[in-house]
């Protein structure tokens, strides 16, 4: 396991690779950003956006949380950090295109359809993942005599399309997909196997991306 130590060693090499008087990879992104996409994904250490997707520095705008969630939007007083990173994001970035990106074994979604064990406290992680509590209940409507690793599946699969479909109750979302010069997409990654697919609403499926 890295111990603090091995990451300022990872800090230097970072610094020496973008910040080398000789580099001039980090010139343009020292007063301002341009990413062209939002990916919101989840805080699991297995699945870091930038690895997976081969991506520097200014290229992604990245949120993360427990289960790669978007809620719906709310008007009130509370305090809603990814509806924040929308806003930035679309309105003043001017993203054009948004990935949701799921993953298999997502503890999160886990804790939804079984709830947490070990007397583990879920004070905020229970109400968190409830916004994606009508894909539980439809998962186990339809596969209730599934095994909980294919229930999971289903229901990591579903979570990404309410998603999709919360992003479209921020009206400066829905303008702009419905204009076209914005797309939203459904990403999901098989720790298991490697592979990442993408959800086909032609189809109601998610397809590799290979």
């Amino acid at each position: 396991m890295k111990d603090i130590a091995d990451f300022i060693a990872g800090f230097k090499n970072f610094r020496q690779q973008y910040f080398d008087p000789k580099e001039q990879r980090f010139a343009h992104l020292k007063k301002e950003q341009h990413p062209k996409v939002l990916l919101i994904g989840c805080s699991d250490s297995r699945v870091d956006p930038a690895l997976l997707t081969g991506c520097g520095p200014g290229e992604l705008f990245v949120v993360r949380n427990v289960a790669n969630l978007v809620p719906p939007c709310e008007n009130d007083s509370g305090r809603h950090g990814v509806s924040a990173a929308l806003e930035y994001a679309v309105c003043h970035l001017d993203v054009e295109h948004i990935i949701v990106l799921g993953h298999s074994g997502c503890g999160g979604i886990n804790a939804l359809m079984h709830g947490i064990t070990n007397g583990r406290t879920a004070e905020f992680i229970g109400p968190w993942v409830k916004i994606v509590e009508r894909a539980r209940d439809r998962v186990k409507a339809e596969l209730g005599g599934k095994s909980p690793d294919m229930q999971n599946r289903a229901c990591e699969q579903a979570a990404i399309l309410i998603s999709l479909e919360n992003l479209l109750t921020f009206s400066w979302i829905s303008e702009r997909v419905d204009r076209g010069i914005l797309l939203l997409h459904g990403w999901y990654f098989d720790i298991d196997s490697g592979v990442l697919y993408s959800y086909n609403p032609d189809m109601a499926a998610f397809e590799p991306l290979e």
